[in-house]
């Protein structure tokens, strides 16, 4: 095993590999949606058009899952795996993204759950509701990236071998 866990006080000068770079490319054009999507949901509270907000923000959640996907499969898929032969999955690290990823997914699937028949006829508290677990959604997840870029991403670009470097490119760009 190369490298070792010390990426966990990287600065921001730190040069990602390839694989490693995408991943956290991707991760900007994710935030703004998280932050439309924000922005809907505190309106939604707010009272301010709540019935227009309501629906605006299943589609624009459901734009966003789709755009969240693969960069989870991604994530999960390859980079988790790849790092679990050096740390683990159980503990760490690792059990901590996959819980986070879960957990906003929960909140997601909730959402679209309760609004998959649409968004008529929801009482002004139940749209408070609704929209709450898009709030919590994306409070997780902005989190979650900060913690990608700031400990996770450092850590297995000092943990992988070059040859890992680059089987991470190649594999996460089939998906």
């Amino acid at each position: 095993m190369t490298g070792c866990m010390s990426g966990i006080n990287q600065d921001s000068s730190f040069t990602l590999s390839a694989g490693l770079q995408q991943l956290k490319n991707e991760h900007p054009p994710l935030l703004e949606m998280l932050a439309t999507l924000l922005d809907l949901s505190q309106k939604i509270e707010e009272g301010e058009q709540m019935e227009e907000n309501f629906s605006r923000l299943r589609e624009m959640v459901i734009e966003f899952l789709a755009e969240l996907e693969p960069h989870s499969e991604r994530e999960e898929g390859v980079l988790f795996e790849m790092m679990a032969a050096y740390i683990g999955r159980e503990m760490g690290p690792i059990a901590v993204m996959e819980y986070e990823h879960d957990q906003a997914k929960r909140f997601i699937g909730t959402f679209l759950h309760n609004t998959k028949d649409g968004t008529t006829g929801f009482s002004r508290d139940k749209m408070i509701e609704n929209a709450q677990m898009i709030k919590n959604a994306n409070y997780t997840l902005v989190s979650h990236f900060a913690k990608e870029e700031s400990i996770l991403f450092p850590m297995a670009e000092n943990m992988f071998s070059e040859e890992e470097k680059q089987e991470l490119a190649e594999r996460i760009q089939l998906i």
